[in-house]
């Protein structure tokens, strides 16, 4: 995957030709690199540059191996044996130099004997003991190791020679040269002629080579050209111009049709041919490919023994079948499997499959077999196709179109750059035109399907065979575009299959990726993961495996049940209890097919079958989602009972609150330690039992939050209290007593301060105890009064088994109250807030309240009637569970009301003094002066006297006793009117 360039301007890079990135980079010299290569067994790169110095790097470390001058004139090329420690420099200088690394790179030998610039040096791939060298004195020599003197000579270039190269096949003893006389030449070097002269190039030929893998030899020139002649026909093949300048170098990959090519201007990676091996393989499992001309067989069978891991090279014995005259370049079975036909050179052949006799022959760019091994197609050219039934003639099809390629199958597929048009073998009418670039087409045993490979991804269609014969037996078809109904989608495959076929009517393939996958009915699997690309043969029912083949030849198979394909099929034919009831038969004797049980469950899952899919899944884990998902909370219990697992739990109990199964709810999320969880179910559930048993539970765990979310619910404010002096929360623990429990506020808040003061004793200092100065809290000594009232001694709390239903202290309630209880409390808080605003200001001193109000002899003169009742005179009405003591009027000078408000789910009445009016009216009202209500509420402003002087008195309606400290609604309109 990496080029090496040498650079005139003293650099040398590797490069990622597949990624286009820089990998490496050498600065060698200032002066011009002019061959390097690489020695993979030494991890080294090797160059040569104009100041006559060999260089050795490791390409890894990118250290300097070794530095030696070894020549007196520029380095033209290098040479690596392919086997021993040996290098070949040749020069300038007119010299070839032999170097052994393993003897510290010291010169072993000279050959002299050129008496020009050598240019070139090659070892020969069949005998790496001789090499052949290339000079400007018009002459290539062949040398040996261990001799200092030329086998021959071979003469026959006008000009200088400037590159040479051997053919690296068996088969032919080819050298090929190329000068500057424009020409190429090739040799044999076994009876030293020139057996063609290769005349295309406008300018001086630079360089050659054969290509390893393909029968081609490559040549380039100074004019830019690269050249890729037939090696056997020696034809034109194919040029190519980049319009880069000068051609200086080719390279090739072995194992590969890539093909490296360096100019003035950069280097350019090409790919010639196709990187799929020619191969076919038969309903029986013989396999046929070709390795050059050469043809080898072998049964993917194999000898026996136990079945093969999925991806391993198979051990097969291969057999050398025959060759063939021209380079293959397409090989297939015919559908019987009696002939094997192979395309190549323009030229195709017909073979009887195990004699390797010749059946047929004749002209063709391209052979597609039909249905019948009878009847094949041959593309004679570009626009012309030729059917043959019996080996005869039997129809010509003028396509009208530039065709790139047929293909065979229910219907003959002639492929163009951007359309495939589907031929009727009978008459050679269109049967459907399909827009789209096809780069092949695959069709499912007894032609019901067809894919149609793309680039960017693959089209499975379905061939109604009837309405295409009745259309054209009416002569309905169209000309051109052939009959709509003929073909119809399917479904897409979204990622571009590199090779495919059929099992039934399942697609298997495999991708760029190195994926292999199957599809059925538009649902993709994989089916494994290749480590190199292959190239897929076919499928043996008797082994339930899909072979494959690499570029080396080597076959792979990976096992595939047809039972399974059969199933997923029948599923998406919406047959689905059968499809199970016949599997779990099979499965019940068959252990590999009882292992797919669970993958098959998944994907009855992915078609919404979850019922199927509950019958065959085998993974606990599978069986409790699908429990879930069709709501059996019983059987999804028991599994998690049997995993014990914490995730598995808190899905159970999610999914039980969906459903508002409170009970197994709350069991699941207990098993999973889900205190968040649990504290929702219990307060949903209203059980003050549960949330005690929680707090204790999330306390021991560190979960406070929790715990005192349950505390609060439960409306335990001590232990709120205590696990937030546990927590070392005290700035919250000391508001929230201050609120709630006024009686333990001073004792947090001594040791809130001594807390702070060890770190910021000024802070410390300004925290205020209510105990020691209690002006500073308004209202605090009413609130401790208060609480004492409501809840007794400091510290009582519930008793252990006290229902949280209940009235509690704080936090709304957990219990539904009744209704006259709810609407008690929506009656006095808005009797709270009534009084709130009526309350008024008390007097700034005793003089300013003596001067504003005088004697209370004028007040007298009021009505009598509107005066308000004394305090003294008021006895509340009882409430129930409650029994208030006697509420004494406060005097004048005494603290404001107390702030203190319970929360709202306080079930006892306010610990507020109602006003006069509300209480009942007695036998014989007595007068209350202004000093009286002065006593009671505090001293008048200027608005409130003003009101008073006008109306003689504060009219706030009356108190129905049955209404429990509510307003009437008769009272609040009148009050509502009132100036």
């Amino acid at each position: 995957m990496a080029i090496l360039a040498c650079l005139y301007n003293g650099h040398v890079y590797i490069w990622n030709y597949v990624e286009g990135s820089l990998v490496k980079s050498f600065e060698i010299t200032d002066l011009p690199v002019r061959t390097a290569k690489f020695v993979p067994r030494k991890q080294w790169v090797v160059c040569g540059s104009d100041d006559m110095c060999v260089r050795v790097y490791n390409y890894n470390t990118m250290d300097k191996v070794k530095q030696f001058e070894a020549h007196t004139d520029y380095l033209r090329h290098l040479a690596v044996h392919p086997s021993l420690p040996y290098l070949l420099t040749c020069s300038d200088d007119m010299l070839i130099k032999l170097w052994d690394w393993d003897k510290g790179w010291a010169c072993t030998q000279v050959f002299e004997g050129h008496s020009h610039y050598v240019m070139h040096v090659v070892f020969n791939p069949k005998d790496p003991n001789t090499f052949a060298s290339a000079s400007l004195d018009r002459t290539i020599k062949v040398w040996s190791l261990g001799s200092h003197v030329p086998n021959y000579t071979l003469e026959g270039h006008e000009k200088g020679v400037n590159c040479v190269d051997y053919y690296a096949g068996g088969d032919r003893p080819y050298l090929a040269s190329g000068a500057d006389d424009r020409l190429v030449k090739v040799w044999d070097y076994q009876t030293k002629a020139c057996l063609q002269t290769l005349d295309g190039h406008s300018h001086n030929v630079t360089a050659v080579a054969f290509h390893p893998e393909l029968p081609l030899l490559l040549t380039g020139g100074e004019d830019g050209a690269v050249k890729a002649w037939h090696s056997t026909t020696f034809r034109l093949e194919h040029s190519l111009a980049h319009n880069m300048e000068r051609v200086w170098s080719i390279a090739c990959a072995r194992g590969s049709s890539a093909v490296a090519v360096g100019y003035d201007e950069g280097a350019v990676m090409v790919r010639l041919g196709r990187d799929e091996p020619v191969a076919s393989m038969d309903a029986g499992g013989k396999i046929v490919w070709a390795r050059h001309n050469e043809v080898q067989t072998a049964n993917a069978r194999g000898p026996g023994g136990e079945a093969p891991a999925d991806g391993e090279r198979l051990a097969l014995p291969v057999k050398d079948l025959g060759s063939s005259e021209q380079y293959p370049q397409y090989l297939a079975h015919s559908p019987n499997g009696r002939f094997v036909a192979v395309c190549g050179d323009g030229e195709y052949v017909i073979y009887t499959a195990l004699a390797w006799r010749n059946k047929a022959f004749g002209a063709a760019l391209d052979f597609a077999w039909g249905e019948d091994s009878n009847v094949y197609a041959v593309r004679e050219s570009a626009g012309a196709v030729k059917v043959f039934r019996n080996f005869k003639e039997a129809l010509t099809i003028k396509l009208g179109f530039a065709a790139e390629g047929i293909r065979g199958g229910a219907l003959l597929a002639a492929l163009s750059r951007d359309a495939v048009v589907f031929y009727d073998w009978a008459s050679g009418a269109v049967v459907r035109r399909i827009e789209a670039p096809v780069r092949d087409v695959k069709w499912a045993d007894g032609g019901a399907c067809v894919a149609l490979l793309g680039q960017a991804g693959a089209h499975v269609l379905a061939y109604d065979r009837s309405a295409a014969e009745e259309a054209l037996a009416s002569g309905a078809a169209d000309e051109e575009e052939g009959i709509e109904e003929a073909l119809d989608l399917l479904y897409e495959i979204g990622e571009a299959p590199t090779s495919a076929v059929w099992v039934g009517e399942c697609l298997v393939y495999t991708t760029a990726a190195l994926r292999l996958c199957y599809a059925v009915g538009g649902e993709t699997t994989a089916l494994a993961h290749a480590d190199r690309p292959l190239h897929l043969l076919g499928y043996l029912a008797a082994t339930s495996r899909v072979y494959a083949l690499d570029r080396t030849a080597a076959v792979v198979s990976y096992e595939l049940l047809l039972p399974v394909i059969e199933f997923k099929t029948r599923v998406l034919r919406d047959d689905v209890d059968g499809a199970v009831e016949d599997f779990l038969e099979v499965a019940a004797e068959d252990e590999a097919l009882s292992a797919e049980r669970s993958a098959l469950a998944r994907f009855l899952e992915a078609q919404g079958q979850l019922e199927a899919a509950a019958r065959l899944a085998t993974d606990p884990t599978h069986r409790f989602e699908l429990a879930l998902a069709l709501g059996r909370l019983d059987e999804a219990a028991e599994l998690a009972q049997a995993q014990d697992s914490a995730l598995t739990w808190r899905a159970l109990g999610e999914a039980a609150l969906e459903r508002g199964a409170l009970g197994v709810a709350r069991r699941a999320l207990g098993a999973a330690k889900d205190r968040s969880g649990e504290l929702l179910v219990a307060a949903a559930a209203r059980d003050a039992g549960a949330l005690a048993a929680l707090a204790g539970a999330a306390a021991d765990e560190g979960a406070r939050n929790v715990a005192f979310a349950a505390l609060w619910l439960r409306g335990d404010v001590d232990a709120c209290l205590d696990l937030l002096l546990e927590a070392r929360r005290l700035p919250e623990a000391a508001l929230l007593a201050r609120s709630y429990r006024p009686s333990r506020a001073g004792a947090i808040v001594q040791r809130w301060r001594a807390d702070l003061a060890r770190v910021n004793p000024k802070a410390a200092e300004a925290l205020a105890d209510p105990d020691e100065y209690p002006n500073l809290f308004a209202g605090f000594a009413e609130a401790v009064e208060a609480e004492k009232r409501l809840f007794g001694a400091q510290g009582e709390g519930y008793a252990d088994g006290e229902d949280a239903r209940s009235s509690s202290p704080v936090g709304p309630p957990l219990a539904e109250e009744e209704e006259d209880e709810v609407e008690e409390e929506a009656d006095v808080a808005a009797t709270q807030e009534a009084l709130d605003g009526l309350a008024l200001e008390p007097a700034a001193d005793e003089e300013s309240e003596e001067e504003e109000f005088g004697d209370a002899e004028p007040e007298a003169a009021h009505d009598a009637a509107h005066e308000p009742e004394p305090v003294a005179a008021y006895e509340p009405e009882p409430v129930a569970a409650y029994e208030p003591e006697p509420v004494v009027a406060p005097v004048a000078d005494s603290a404001p009301p107390p702030s203190f408000a319970p929360p709202p789910s306080f079930a006892a009445p306010p610990s507020f003094a109602p006003p006069p009016s509300f209480a009942a009216p007695p036998a014989a009202p007595p007068a209350a002066p202004a000093d009286d209500l002065a006593d009671a509420f505090g001293a008048l402003t200027p608005d409130e006297e003003a009101l008073l002087a006008e109306d003689g008195d504060l009219d706030l309606g009356d108190v129905d006793d049955e209404d429990d400290w509510g307003l009437d609604e008769d009272d609040e309109e009148e009050d509502s009117k009132r100036d």
